[in-house]
């Protein structure tokens, strides 16, 4: 297997074709979208892969996105403050070090719940798409639909993602 290229971008490194590659997460491009934090996935666009991770940044009251559910496992690691996790109709708490392990079928979602950002390290796969659910407690952060949808682009409206330059953890591009 060769090395995938990582291309030089404004916000930072993204790697680009199928192959290996080494990339710290403070050299890399991040993507954001408004109420969502920034989040980075170790992945070239387009190229499948059978297991995705990444980081999540959520500052206070930010989430990981819409209440839903998907047909993979994913699992959630806390590596700096501590979030809210909306699990089948239950809020906990996770703090730094807390596991959430995320099994095929289970509704979901996280919301940013200290004064410093909740910083998870994510992991799953993104074959099958997310289907998002109506849920009263998601409603109560803001981060429920209205009508149950299996359609992204129905659930989050006119919402744009961007790429930005590494939140976390600190800047170490020179």
């Amino acid at each position: 297997m060769r090395e995938a290229k990582l291309v030089e971008t404004d916000e930072g490194l993204v790697p680009e074709g199928e192959g290996w590659f080494i990339l710290s997460p403070g050299d890399a491009a991040w993507t954001a979208i408004e109420g969502g934090g920034a989040w980075l996935e170790f992945q070239a666009e387009g190229v499948p892969n059978q297991i995705g991770a990444g980081l999540h940044r959520l500052p206070a009251g930010e989430s990981t996105g819409l209440y839903h559910v998907e047909a993979n496992q994913e699992g959630f690691l806390v590596l700096e403050g501590k979030c809210l996790v909306i699990v089948e109709d239950e809020e906990r708490t996770m703090n730094r070090y807390d596991y959430f392990h995320c099994p095929p079928e289970t509704e979901h979602l996280m919301v940013g719940a200290s004064e410093e950002p909740c910083v998870l390290f994510v992991f799953g796969n993104r074959i099958a798409r997310a289907r998002y659910r109506t849920n009263a407690i998601a409603a109560r952060y803001g981060f429920s639909v209205e009508q149950d949808t299996d359609d992204s682009r129905e659930a989050y409206g006119q919402r744009e993602f961007t790429r930005v330059p590494a939140p976390w953890p600190g800047q170490l591009r020179a």
